[in-house]
């Protein structure tokens, strides 16, 4: 089901042996961070690959260096991937739009092969 002229439902769900779908709360979240995304996609000119979306308790505590209170348990997170693009360089453009009020104030992680960017309202950067 398409949530965004780009997104998938399907590419949030849960990477479980169910492939749980995000619903109520969980649904709307996964549909603002689409949405932000969305601004990324089209600042890029490259596709976005969803690599982890929403995430039940039971998956997100099988993740290496899980956290409890992690943004996916809620639907307000992804870690993504751009073909031909770094970490480093996605979460750079995350930063400049943030900073021109194009997407939403949030987590945004560098990681060695994704960069994680969340929804949560408040900075948070690591």
């Amino acid at each position: 089901m398409k949530i965004t002229e780009n997104f998938t439902l399907e590419e949030f769900a849960c990477h479980d042996a169910k492939r749980t779908p995000p619903t109520g709360t969980a649904l709307a979240n996964v549909k603002e961070v689409a949405k932000n995304l969305e601004v990324l996609r089209a600042h890029l000119g490259k596709p976005i690959n969803i690599n982890s979306g929403f995430r039940t308790v039971a998956h997100n505590e099988k993740q290496p260096g899980h956290s409890k209170v992690s943004q996916h348990l809620y639907g307000k997170a992804a870690d993504i991937t751009v073909a031909g693009l770094s970490p480093e360089k996605v979460a750079k453009a995350i930063e400049e739009l943030i900073a021109l009020g194009k997407m939403k104030q949030g987590g945004v992680g560098r990681y060695k092969t994704f960069t994680h960017y969340d929804i949560r309202g408040t900075r948070a950067r690591w």
